[in-house]
């Protein structure tokens, strides 16, 4: 399926809106004035604490919030990790290499593997979410737009699953084998014990393509092994691509027919740069001079405010509705408007349908992570449930995230999972409310009235004042002078004072004062 991207650049933030045919699929922000995307960065960072209760440890690595550190995350490399040797050479870890080629620690307690104040190489897989620091992993991984170079693995070459053909794996396989023992032989840049993963990008990429991705790796590794040998703790090492370049380096597939850059400065950036590291994606690039805003001719803007909303109407009159907590998010289905043209049954089929469409498309819109509860309108018919299903699960295909999809529960329910390793477009963009303070709700008018009727009753057994005076939001005033005015009275004659109303239009609806006189 042909896409196109497009990047609206300004001072302050740079987004990137993925299309499909015209529709809006995925969304992403970059502010300058924020911490930002953290993930991929390497630092050396030191231990300030350990959790041998959590089998876990924070770790000062120069952001606002110390990163954690499970020991589920930290990888026993000879080089680096300060394993005893006699951990190391056991027969235990003879066999502790783990299914991805990594070389891991089992059975040691993370209070016998670091030390208050050690210093320590660590990269960043999850970014600080909410009050939560970013996740560190001591595995180490440089990614090119071809390969990601894994130094501290053992020899291994994995290939994306996404590659399906077996004569194109066995052909990637066969060049970067051919490579690495050339580049080895050559310079020694590249460590003996590395492995190397495919992306799926790389599926049809030539001999050349694939050495120019091993070059850039092998210089970016060299460079971070000499940067290392005069850092002092906390300190970045390495920073990973800006959101312009990692459009070329990730985002840019064989579907990709083009990218518009807005600006100009920018657009001459990416240039350069897709000549140095990406020579086969510098066509698609295109610089976007329009008078009308590139984000507003293709209703991008629209598009974003749509995917901030808690409801999303579908065509056929259903509708979803969206609540995203800090644990899990769940998604409600309801056929709304829709009636159907034939029966009940057939009327939530073609709504939960419609909606396993929407769904997946929100998924990656909001960058929702985590658990995800999907209630679907409940079908009796089991071939409905599967078809539903198979809707969905042919829809996230094409998530870049991994994500796992459970089958209908007992209850009805759809349980789903999808790694998340940055904040959603809601944390990007959005705060608290200051209204509601998060629940989604406020106080009716009347419940903040019976408030201000015990407080003032409060007071007054307190302190023998003249007079309360009770400044609150004009509809609770209002409120006190219509239908609670006999209550009002009430309290006035049993405590023997009277008490004034003021109203204030700064005020929340939830905010009062009582003032004594």
């Amino acid at each position: 399926m042909s896409e196109s991207i497009l990047v609206n650049f300004t001072p302050q933030e740079t987004r990137v809106a993925i299309l499909q045919q015209g529709t809006v699929q995925e969304l992403h922000i970059e502010r300058a004035a924020s911490v930002g995307r953290v993930v991929g960065n390497i630092y050396l960072g030191q231990v300030l604490r350990i959790l041998p209760g959590m089998q876990s440890a924070f770790i000062d690595i120069g952001l606002e919030r110390s990163a954690f550190l499970h020991v589920a995350d930290m990888w026993c490399e000879r080089n680096n990790l300060p394993i005893p040797p006699s951990a190391l050479d056991n027969e235990e870890s003879n066999n502790s290499f783990s299914s991805n080629g990594a070389n891991v620690a089992p059975g040691h307690p993370i209070e016998k593997l670091l030390s208050v104040g050690q210093s320590l190489l660590v990269q960043v897989v999850k970014d600080p979410i909410g009050s939560k620091g970013a996740r560190l992993s001591t595995q180490i991984s440089l990614a090119g737009r071809m390969l990601v170079y894994l130094p501290q693995d053992p020899p291994h070459i994995g290939i994306s699953q996404r590659i399906e053909d077996e004569t194109e794996r066995e052909r990637l396989r066969s060049h970067v084998q051919h490579l690495l023992a050339a580049a080895r032989s050559e310079n020694n840049a590249l460590d003996e014990n590395g492995g190397f993963i495919i992306r799926t990008v790389a599926e049809g990429a030539s001999e050349e393509a694939l050495c120019a991705d091993l070059a850039y790796l092998s210089k970016r590794w060299r460079d971070l092994q000499q940067t290392i040998k005069t850092a002092s703790t906390p300190s970045v090492l390495y920073t990973d691509l800006s959101l312009m370049q990692r459009v070329l380096r990730d985002l840019v597939h064989q579907g990709t027919v083009q990218i518009l850059v807005d600006s100009r400065e920018n657009y001459d950036a990416l240039k350069l740069f897709a000549s140095e590291y990406t020579p086969a994606e510098k066509s698609l690039l295109e610089h976007y001079d329009g008078e009308r805003p590139l984000f507003d001719l293709y209703g991008v803007e629209d598009e974003l405010q749509r995917a901030l909303s808690r409801r999303v109407d579908l065509k056929s009159g259903g509708y979803l509705i969206f609540d995203q907590t800090e644990a899990m998010t769940t998604v409600d289905v309801n056929t709304g408007g829709f009636v159907g043209l034939k029966n009940f049954a057939e009327t939530v089929f073609k709504t939960n349908l419609e909606a396993a469409q929407a769904i997946a498309r929100q998924l990656r819109l909001r960058n929702l992570g985590g658990i995800i509860i999907l209630d679907f309108i409940d079908m009796d018919n089991e071939e409905h449930q599967s078809a539903v299903l198979d809707e969905f699960n042919k829809a996230v295909s094409l998530d870049r995230m991994r994500i796992t999809v459970d089958g209908f529960s007992s209850l009805g329910l759809v349980e789903v999972t999808r790694k998340r390793t940055r904040e959603s477009l809601t944390q990007v963009l959005c705060e608290g409310c200051p209204v509601c303070e998060g629940r989604g709700h406020v106080k009716t008018s009347h419940t903040v009235a019976y408030e201000i009727l015990r407080e003032v009753l409060r007071e007054a057994r307190q302190f023998n004042a003249r007079e309360y005076r009770v400044l609150a939001a004009p509809n609770v005033v209002d409120l006190f002078n219509e239908d609670e005015s006999p209550a009002l009275l009430m309290l006035c004659d049993f405590i023997g004072k009277p008490v004034s109303l003021q109203a204030e239009a700064s005020y929340l609806p939830e905010q009062y004062d009582i003032v004594l006189l």
